[in-house]
């Protein structure tokens, strides 16, 4: 008989990669328009171009977001 306690799925802590790729997908296009608004706000207030700009603000968010969604 075969010990199955010692047998571990490698991806049972991990994710399904087409769930995560869809929820980033929803947090990444919901969190696009505002950090384009605060792009531009930036941009008006300091009379120069961010160095981030709005795709790069909301994709950082999406990568903070959606683990947080995963880890729960």
């Amino acid at each position: 008989m075969a010990n199955v306690s010692n047998q571990v799925d490698p991806r049972a802590h991990r994710p399904p990669r087409v769930e995560f790729m869809i929820y980033f997908s929803v947090i990444f296009l919901a969190t696009l328009p505002l950090a384009s608004l605060t792009w531009l706000l930036a941009a008006i207030k300091s009379s120069g171009v961010p160095a981030k700009g709005p795709i790069a603000r909301a994709w950082t968010q999406a990568r903070i977001i959606t683990p947080m969604i995963f880890s729960a």
